[in-house]
C-alpha cells in the first residue's frame, strides 16, 4: 500500500487510458506465463511487519515521520497512519537454520529501531489493533503525508458517495460512522511472502485459501476496537469494511468487495489479476509511458506497473504478487491473514506452521480443496477471526472440529514433514513447531491473553480505559522478552 504516488487528479481521460493499459498488461502477463519467463529455481521466503507507535503513556503517538529519521534503516517504512511503520524483511531461503537466523536479525533490527524511536519519544508495539486507540484518533489528521494514502482516501469515498458505516457484533457490538480510512490504520498485521513458479501458483494459492482459517484462529492478536470487546481478530471485519468502496445498495447488487477472500479455487495465477481486471474499477488510474508490448518483444522485462498498481488495490487475504528483480520476473504469493505479533518468536513460529504446512497441501496428490467448498474455506477464515484458537472448522473427512484438536491431530504433522521438504534443520523445526503445539495445548494465544488480563484488571475494580492502558503497558515487557505467548501470566 505504500509504494510513493504523486498527487493528482484524475479526468476521465486518465480513466480511458488506464483500462486500456491495465488490459494491455494483462494480455503481456499472458504471454509470458506461456513463455515460462519467470524466476523460480531457488524459491525465496520475505515477510513484512506492521508495527505500531505509542508514546510513555501507551496511547497512539502519532509520530511516524520523526521515528523513521531516527531509525533512518531503508528497510523501516511508513504505513497508512502515523501511529505506523513496516519493517520488511529481505528474502531468504527457509533451509537449514535460516528461521533461528532471521528470528535473531529480526530482533535485533527492532531492538534497534526501539531504541532510536524512543529519541523522539515513541515505542513500538506488536499487535494487531492498539488497544488504547479510541475514535477520536482516526481522523483524517492521522493519516501518514505519503500522497498515495490523501488519493486512496479521495477516491475510496468518491466512489462511496457518502461516509462509512463500521459495524461489528462481538462480545460488545460497535457501530461508528467515518468520513475517512483512517480506521484501516488500526490493523497490523503481518505478511508471509513466498515465491513459486507459474505452474505451483494456483495450488500454493488454494493451499493458502484452505488453511487461512487456522491461522488466524491460532495467530489471533486483535480482540480490542475503541474500548470494546469484539471478535477475536478484529483486524479482520475491520479491514473488511474499513476501505469498502461499495454503498448499502452496490453490496445489495451482489458487486464484489475490494477487501475480499473470493470466490472460487484458481487454476492459474492469471484468474487472479483477470478477476481484478474484470471485477474492479481503478482507484488510482496512473499511467506510465512504457509500451509493456514491446518491451516483451524486444526480449526485456516489462514492469507492468499498472497492473502491479491495480493489484495491490484489491486486498485479497492472500494476494498474488508480480515483480521484477534484477531483471528477471518472477510470482508470490502474500499471506496477509495474520496480525503483528505478539513476539517475534511467535511469529517466526506462525511462519513456520504456514510454510510446511502449504507445501505439504499444494503438493498432495489428491489437493485438498478438491474435497471442499470454497465456501467451506470462507466461512472458515471468518470462524477463525471470530472465535479465534476457540473455534470450529470443518475439515474434509472430519466434519467440523475444534481448530486445536486439528491441529494437534492433523496439520501439525503435516507442517512437519512439509519443513523436512524444505529443508529445515530438526532443531529449529521441533523448536517452533512446538510453540504451535503448546499454543493449542494451554488455548492461549494474544487475543485470550490480552481479555484474560482486561477482565482481571477490571474485576480488581480498574475501569475499562485505565485497564486497555495498563493491560498494554504490561504487554510491552513480555513483547520484548521474546517469550511465546502461551507462557504469559495474567496475574
Amino acid at each position: 500500500m505504500g509504494e510513493e504516488v504523486d498527487p493528482h487528479e484524475f479526468t476521465r481521460e486518465d480513466r480511458a487510458k488506464y483500462r486500456h493499459k491495465v488490459r494491455r498488461s494483462l494480455d503481456v502477463f499472458a504471454s509470458m506465463l506461456r513463455e515460462a519467463r519467470f524466476e523460480f529455481e531457488r524459491p525465496l521466503t520475505g515477510m513484512e511487519i506492521e508495527l505500531n507507535l505509542i508514546d510513555d503513556r501507551a496511547d497512539p503517538a502519532m509520530r511516524n515521520a520523526e521515528v523513521l529519521n531516527a531509525i533512518a534503516d531503508p528497510d523501516f517504512q511508513t504505513e497508512l497512519g502515523q501511529f505506523n511503520v513496516e519493517i520488511n524483511v529481505p528474502p531468504r531461503r527457509l533451509a537449514g537454520d535460516e528461521n533461528a537466523d532471521l528470528e535473531r536479525s529480526l530482533r535485533d533490527s527492532l531492538n534497534s529501531a526501539e531504541q532510536r524511536a524512543r529519541t523522539v519519544g515513541a515505542h513500538m508495539v506488536m499487535i494487531g489493533i492498539l488497544p488504547t486507540l479510541r475514535r477520536e484518533h482516526m481522523t483524517a489528521e492521522a493519516l501518514s503525508a505519503n500522497p498515495r494514502y490523501a488519493l486512496l482516501n479521495e477516491q475510496i469515498f468518491a466512489a462511496r458517495g457518502e461516509d462509512l458505516e463500521i459495524r461489528i457484533d462481538g462480545i460488545d457490538r460497535l457501530a461508528v460512522t467515518t468520513d475517512t480510512i483512517a480506521p484501516e490504520s488500526a490493523c497490523t498485521s503481518t505478511q508471509f511472502h513466498l515465491q513459486v513458479s507459474p505452474e505451483q501458483f494456483a495450488a500454493y494459492w488454494n493451499a493458502a485459501q484452505v488453511i487461512a482459517g487456522v491461522q488466524v484462529a491460532l495467530g489471533a492478536n486483535s480482540p480490542l476496537l475503541f474500548g470494546r470487546e469484539l471478535w477475536r481478530e478484529t483486524r479482520i471485519p475491520l479491514f473488511e469494511q474499513a476501505t469498502d468502496t461499495r454503498s448499502e445498495e452496490i453490496r445489495a447488487q451482489g458487486v464484489r468487495p475490494r477487501v475480499w477472500f473470493g470466490e472460487r479455487w484458481i487454476t492459474s495465477v492469471f484468474d487472479l489479476f483477470e478477476e481484478n481486471v474484470r471485477y474492479f474499477p481503478a482507484l488510482l488510474p496512473i499511467c506510465d509511458d512504457d509500451d509493456p508490448a514491446e518491451i516483451l518483444e524486444r526480449g526485456d522485462t516489462p514492469g507492468l506497473s499498472e497492473l502491479r498498481l491495480h493489484n495491490g488495490t484489491v486486498y485479497r487475504w492472500n494476494r498474488p504478487i508480480y515483480a521484477v528483480v534484477k531483471g528477471r520476473p518472477h510470482l508470490r504469493v502474500e499471506n496477509r491473514v495474520l496480525p503483528a505479533g505478539p513476539t517475534v518468536v511467535d511469529t517466526i513460529a506462525n511462519a513456520a506452521f504456514y510454510y510446511g504446512l502449504i507445501r505439504v497441501l499444494a503438493e498432495a496428490e489428491r489437493p485438498l480443496w478438491t474435497q471442499m467448498s470454497f465456501s467451506a474455506a470462507e466461512e472458515n477464515f471468518h470462524a477463525g477471526a471470530r472465535h479465534g484458537i476457540d473455534a470450529s472448522v470443518f475439515w474434509p473427512g472430519l466434519g467440523y472440529v475444534p481448530v486445536t484438536e486439528l491441529v494437534l491431530r492433523r496439520l501439525l504433522p503435516m507442517a512437519k514433514e512439509g519443513l523436512d521438504r524444505w529443508g529445515v534443520s530438526a532443531t529449529e523445526r521441533d523448536r517452533l513447531l512446538g510453540i504451535i503445539e503448546q499454543r493449542c495445548l494451554t488455548h492461549r494465544n494474544g487475543a485470550t491473553w490480552q481479555v484474560e488480563t482486561l477482565h482481571a484488571l477490571e474485576a480488581e475494580g480498574t475501569d475499562r480505559q485505565e485497564a486497555l492502558h495498563e493491560m498494554l503497558r504490561r504487554y510491552l515487557p513480555l513483547m520484548h522478552a521474546n517469550v511465546p505467548v502461551h507462557e504469559w501470566e495474567t496475574g
